[in-house]
């Protein structure tokens, strides 16, 4: 499964970015690509996405974001790291988890597939400033069609 994930976030690379969207060339946020990725991996989503606005983690001081992993995704400690893990990231110490990405390499040069606001879909390095606002780690379940 963590293979499939990683080589399905890799045919995402370039993808615009864009608040909201979930569409592979045509444009996705960090919650977009891991919504493709599920698409890619089980056929369909688990549950409608409700809008949102950029900053709705801060403004309600709601772990919607967390919550909704613990739900369809399957809890990984923080280290060891794998490919294919999903990651949240707070992006502020004390603030809401609200960015996500997926790992894509583990070792020397630790990577990560994600979306950001004026950045196209990319391949990051994991770097210490990345590492350190890694909220929590998730696995895809087994069991894609």
């Amino acid at each position: 499964m963590a293979e499939r994930a990683v080589a399905e976030a890799r045919l995402w690379i370039g993808t615009p970015y864009v608040h909201q969207a979930s569409c592979r060339g045509g444009g996705a946020d960090c919650l977009g690509l891991i919504r493709g990725l599920w698409r890619a991996l089980y056929g369909g989503e688990p549950c409608l996405v409700p809008a949102y606005t950029a900053d709705w983690a801060e403004a309600a001081r709601d772990e919607r974001l967390l919550g909704a992993a613990d739900l369809y995704l399957q809890p990984r400690p923080l280290w060891p790291a794998a490919p294919g893990d999903v990651l949240l990231f707070r992006m502020r110490t004390g603030g809401m988890a609200k960015h996500l990405g997926l790992q894509s390499a583990v070792g020397a040069v630790p990577r990560f597939i994600h979306a950001y606001s004026g950045h196209a879909v990319t391949e990051s390095p994991l770097s210490a400033p990345w590492a350190r606002r890694i909220a929590a780690r998730y696995a895809f379940p087994e069991g894609a069609n």
